[in-house]
């Protein structure tokens, strides 16, 4: 199925992961937290299955991937030197990926929060709708967990594998869809 040319399906779930330049410490001075990587899994729930799955490399402005940062996600200052500019990403996710119409999901609020500051530090429009779901707190509740839990012992927790790197964007999402679908057959994600 190619999704790009079922646009009036109306049960598509854009997930999303982003990956950002972080440190080991405070960052150096002049420096802020940026998105490097965004991965996006596209969920089916009306088939229950995942159908796409997408990684958009974005260059720093205003900050560099540190020894710490290459050590977690895998990504070098070289390999985000060939990504886009953080308001090209934006573009690509409202054109190509339906950002501002789709439902989405994230494994939390950082990655809806970080892209809010970070458009608006850059003054680019945010290129998702109103329509978000924390995953995080919908698979808490319906595993009736006292505390949340990060995404790997989610997985562990529905008997799901870890699939890819963690930390990484793309295979983030990808684990993440993973999750929601598993929501999704309990009957426990919400509508």
């Amino acid at each position: 199925m190619n999704y790009m040319n079922d646009m009036n399906r109306k049960n598509l779930l854009n997930v999303v992961d982003v990956e950002a330049t972080c440190w080991e410490g405070q960052p150096p001075a002049g420096s802020v937290n940026e998105i490097i990587e965004i991965g996006l899994a596209v969920v089916d729930l009306d088939a229950g299955k995942r159908v796409a799955r997408h990684r958009i490399l974005v260059r720093p402005a205003r900050s560099k991937v540190s020894a710490f940062c290459t050590e977690l996600t895998g990504l070098t200052q070289a390999e985000v030197d060939k990504g886009v500019e953080f308001s090209e990403a934006c573009r690509i996710l409202a054109a190509e990926h339906r950002a501002g119409q789709r439902p989405w999901a994230s494994w939390g609020d950082y990655d809806r929060n970080q892209f809010t500051r970070q458009c608006r530090a850059a003054g680019v429009a945010y290129p998702f709708g109103r329509r978000h779901t924390n995953a995080k707190a919908a698979f808490t509740d319906a595993h009736a967990l006292r505390r949340r839990p990060g995404m790997a012992q989610a997985l562990k927790i529905a008997g799901l594998p870890l699939e890819g790197r963690h930390h990484s964007g793309e295979d983030d999402a990808w684990n993440i869809a993973a999750l929601v679908l598993s929501l999704a057959d309990r009957g426990d994600w919400p509508a």
